[in-house]
């Protein structure tokens, strides 16, 4: 997916990161806050060393976003919020393990945006919705920026 023609990149993918870096967390505000931690974490390492460092993790506090920013910052690494977006309909129908729907049922439990909030960024630095843009536009506009 990286294609930077500048350099190495690496998308860190919040699912992969789950399985391995933040094994055994679960979904309470402060592990979801321990794990976008995390992801900056390594993102900036990665950014220092000249590495184009995407964070692809659903993090649902403006303030943690904002904490991994002003890191990102203080070590001189740009850091550019992407909110990535899509109506619930548009979410259910990609759904393909089921967990929305689950979710909605009650099924499954402290599911971010059903009964786990999700905030928003106010200003990020991009924002895409990706039941109207294509994937090859939304990273054609994530790498412009």
């Amino acid at each position: 997916m990286c294609s930077d023609s500048d350099g190495e990149c690496e998308v860190l993918d919040g699912d992969e990161i789950r399985t391995t870096l933040s094994k055994g967390l679960g979904f309470s505000k402060e592990d979801r806050d321990t794990n976008i931690r995390r992801i900056g974490m390594v993102g900036r390492m990665l950014a220092r060393n000249g590495v184009l460092a995407i964070g692809a993790a659903i993090s649902p506090y403006s303030d943690t976003r904002n904490e991994v920013r002003a890191a990102a910052l203080k070590d001189g690494v740009a850091f550019v919020e992407v909110h990535v977006h899509a109506p619930m309909e548009t979410l259910l129908e990609r759904d393909t393990k089921g967990l929305y729907a689950k979710a909605l049922a009650g099924e499954v439990k402290h599911f971010t945006g059903v009964d786990d909030p999700y905030e928003a960024p106010a200003t990020p630095d991009l924002s895409l919705d990706t039941s109207t843009l294509d994937t090859a536009t939304c990273t054609t506009r994530i790498l412009e920026v």
